[in-house]
C-alpha cells in the first residue's frame, strides 16, 4: 500500500568512511549513491568522507568529523544526510542526537525507490515485506528519533504506518506477506513449469541497472515495457515471446537491476524475481559501454549471479548505448561470455548478430539430424515444424526429407527415421 508523503524536495548531503580496503571506490560508490537520491526525489547539496581505518561503532564517523558534518549541515540548510553504508540501530540513533537531523543509508533509500516503482502484486508484497524486515531490525523502539521523518525518503509503502504498530504487529504482518508471496511463487512455479514444458528456450535479461535492458527486450520483441534513464526504471519482471527471423521461439525475461553494495535483506526479499536468472537456459547481459565504470559494473553483475547461484549459465554479452559519443574503444573483454556483441537497444544497431548470437548457441544444445517421414505420416511432419529448426527440407519419393536441429526429447522421437 503506497501512502502519499509531503512533496517539499529533501537537502541532502552524502556521507561515506573510506578504510583504504573498500571493494569500490569511494568517490564512485557516492557518485552512484547521489543518482539513487536524485532518483528518489532528493536534492544534494554535499558530500563528505571521512578517512579512518573503520567506522565509529558508535556513530560511525569520529566525533570531530560529527561536528564538521554538523556545521555542514547547517551551512547548506540540510534536512538530511545519507550514509553510504548500512548503519546499526544504535549509530542511527546517536547521529540522530549528535545531529539534530534525518538520518538515511543506501539500504533505505534503495528501499524508497523500490517502493515507487514497484506496480505489480507481488512487487509490492515484496517491498512492504522488505521494509518491515528492515524496520524491524533498526527501527522498532527508536520513535524519538525518526519522529521527524514526516514524509519524503524513507516513509514510502508502509513507511508512515511502520510507526504506529509494535514488534509484534510487524511480526504478524510479516507472516501475512510471506503466506501471500507464498502462494504467488507457487503460481510462478506453475508458470515456469509450462515454459519448461512447452520446449521453447528462455532467455533472461540481466545487468546493471539502467544498463538498457527494458528498451532492449522493447526492440526485439515489439513490447511497451516502461523504460526510462532512471536507476530501477522497472522493478517487476515481464516475459515476452518472440519468433526470431530464423523461426525459432523464445522466451525473452526482464529483471530487476543490480547495484553494487545490494543490501542482502533485499536480495532475499526479491530472490523470487531475480531467480528468473536460473531457470532461464541462457542469459544476456546487457552492459553499458557508454559509462564509465562499466568494468566494476560488469563485475558486480557477475558477483550477483554468483550469489544466485546461476553463474554457471551461458552469457551472450551485448555492448549497449554504442551510439553515445563517449564510448571508448576497445570495448571491453568478457571471459565469462560465449559471444560479446556491440549494440544500441535504442536503435537496434547489431540486433541481427544478436538474434544470430542466440540461434548459434541453441544449435550447440541439439542435434543435426537427416530424417524422411512417410507421407502417411503428416501429423509427425506438424511436429517437425513446431519443434525443431528446419535447415532444409524436401519432398523425396519415399517421404518428406528434412535436416534439422532436434532437441534431446526430439532427436529420441525421431531417430527412427534418420538416414
Amino acid at each position: 500500500m503506497l501512502y502519499p508523503t509531503e512533496k517539499n524536495k529533501e537537502r541532502v548531503i552524502l556521507v561515506a568512511v573510506d578504510n583504504g580496503q573498500n571493494e569500490f571506490d569511494t568517490e564512485n560508490c557516492l557518485d552512484e549513491l547521489e543518482e539513487l537520491a536524485k532518483t528518489a526525489g532528493a536534492e544534494v547539496v554535499g558530500r563528505m568522507i571521512q578517512n579512518r581505518e573503520a567506522v565509529h561503532r558508535g556513530h560511525y564517523l569520529g566525533k570531530g568529523k560529527i561536528e564538521e558534518l554538523k556545521n555542514y549541515i547547517s551551512a547548506t540548510d540540510a534536512t538530511g544526510i545519507i550514509c553510504d553504508d548500512e548503519l546499526s540501530p544504535n549509530q542511527i540513533r546517536n547521529m540522530s542526537e549528535m545531529l539534530d537531523t534525518k538520518i538515511m543509508n543506501r539500504t533505505l533509500l534503495i528501499l524508497d525507490i523500490f517502493a515507487q516503482r514497484a506496480k505489480s502484486a507481488e512487487g509490492k508484497l515484496q517491498v512492504e515485506l522488505a521494509q518491515l524486515r528492515y524496520n524491524s531490525s533498526h527501527l522498532v523502539g527508536q520513535y524519538k528519533y525518526m519522529s521527524r521523518l514526516g514524509g519524503g525518503i524513507g516513509t514510502r509503502g508502509p513507511g508512515e504506518t511502520k510507526l504506529e504498530i509494535d514488534r509484534r504487529n510487524i511480526d504478524n504482518r510479516i507472516s501475512e506477506l510471506n503466506r501471500e508471496l507464498k502462494e504467488i511463487r507457487r503460481h510462478r512455479d506453475v508458470m515456469r513449469e509450462k515454459r519448461s514444458t512447452s520446449g521453447i528456450p528462455t532467455v533472461a535479461l540481466v545487468g546493471y541497472t539502467n544498463a538498457g535492458k527494458s528498451t532492449l527486450l522493447n526492440t526485439l520483441t515489439g513490447s511497451d515495457i516502461l523504460a526510462e534513464d532512471k536507476l530501477f526504471a522497472t522493478l517487476d519482471t515481464t516475459t515476452r515471446r518472440k519468433t526470431l527471423d530464423s523461426g525459432i521461439e523464445y522466451l525473452f525475461t526482464d529483471t530487476v537491476g543490480f547495484i553494487q553494495k545490494l543490501p542482502h535483506g533485499l536480495i532475499n526479499a526479491f530472490r523470487a524475481t531475480l531467480e528468473e536468472a536460473s531457470f532461464a537456459h541462457i542469459l544476456i547481459h546487457v552492459l553499458d559501454v557508454s559509462n564509465p565504470r562499466h568494468d566494476e559494473q560488469m563485475k558486480v553483475v557477475y558477483q550477483t549471479l554468483d550469489k544466485l547461484n546461476c553463474g554457471d549459465k551461458p552469457v551472450i554479452t551485448v555492448y549497449n548505448k554504442i551510439d553515445k559519443e563517449n564510448v571508448e574503444k576497445p570495448l571491453p573483454s568478457d571471459p565469462r561470455a560465449i559471444a560479446t556483441i556491440p549494440v544500441s537497444a535504442k536503435y537496434g544497431t547489431g540486433l541481427d548478430k544478436l538474434c544470430a548470437a542466440l540461434d548459434d548457441w541453441l544449435r550447440t544444445q541439439k542435434k543435426c539430424m537427416e530424417i524422411i517421414i512417410p507421407y502417411n505420416e503428416g501429423s509427425m511432419v506438424e511436429l517437425i515444424h513446431g519443434n525443431c529448426e528446419i535447415i532444409e527440407n524436401d519432398c523425396r519419393e519415399n517421404g518428406y526429407y528434412f535436416k534439422i536441429y532436434a532437441n534431446d526429447e526430439m532427436e529420441n522421437r525421431l531417430k527412427k527415421y534418420s538416414v
